[in-house]
């Protein structure tokens, strides 16, 4: 009895004398060290993250680290949102590689609602697509108040433009309707939007504007309002 006693006593004081214990390994470099698969039979679930965490495994030091679950939402979604409102004054665009008849509103970093200023441009008025993937993009613009007295000749609207390695090209568009009663009036509801999703590729850069701007004057861009989104929804 004496013998199996002291056997224990040596046991503990050897377990306390080391800081780290290793199962499967002689190198242990945690506290823990578990070199193959762990099983946990009973997980008991937390209705709440109260007095809770969420574990993740390092893939580059195999260490179970917490993380809160904002770092999860960021680092998987919230990386690509960005949204933006424009008021007066507002200013179109036109570079030699738009297509004919297309102009960017100068959204700028300062108008954003959300997002990382960093995936805009005050340059060129773009937004910068930053992985490979289907993205959410909404863009809405109201000329003027919305509703002119008289027809807008040549169709003009709303535009998504897409450039990629130096070639610029509108992925979806939306003209401003008209309405005609013969003898009585012409009206044009000058305010459009675009919803949809798109396939992009990193390094995109993704512009709004007008189509067919060349009839637009300047005394209806007093009073516009635009404003859109983009953010990432799958790979």
């Amino acid at each position: 009895m004496k013998t199996k006693i002291c056997t224990l006593i040596l046991a503990l004081s050897s377990i306390s004398a080391f800081s780290q214990v290793g199962i499967n390994t002689t190198t242990p470099t945690a506290t823990l060290d578990v070199n193959g698969t762990a099983k946990i039979r009973d997980t008991p679930l937390s209705p709440t993250l109260t007095n809770a965490q969420v574990l993740a495994v390092d893939q580059g030091t195999f260490q179970v680290v917490k993380v809160t679950p904002q770092t999860i939402f960021d680092g998987t979604v919230n990386a690509s949102v960005y949204a933006a409102k424009k008021t007066a004054p507002i200013t179109l665009l036109n570079l030699g590689i738009f297509p004919a008849g297309f102009q960017v509103v100068n959204f700028l970093q300062s108008e954003r609602n959300v997002g990382n200023s960093a995936l805009f441009s005050d340059v060129d008025n773009s937004y910068t697509i930053p992985s490979a993937g289907v993205y959410a993009v909404g863009y809405s613009f109201r000329l003027g108040t919305g509703l002119q007295a008289s027809l807008l000749t040549g169709g003009p609207g709303i535009g998504i433009l897409r450039t990629r390695a130096g070639v610029s090209t509108i992925i979806d568009s939306r003209p401003f309707s008209g309405l005609t009663i013969p003898l009585v009036l012409s009206l044009t509801i000058s305010e459009s939007n675009i919803s949809s999703l798109y396939t992009f590729q990193a390094g995109d850069k993704i512009s709004f504007g007008l189509t067919d701007s060349g009839v637009i004057s300047a005394g209806l861009l007093g009073s516009s309002i635009g404003s859109f989104y983009v953010y990432k929804v799958s790979n």
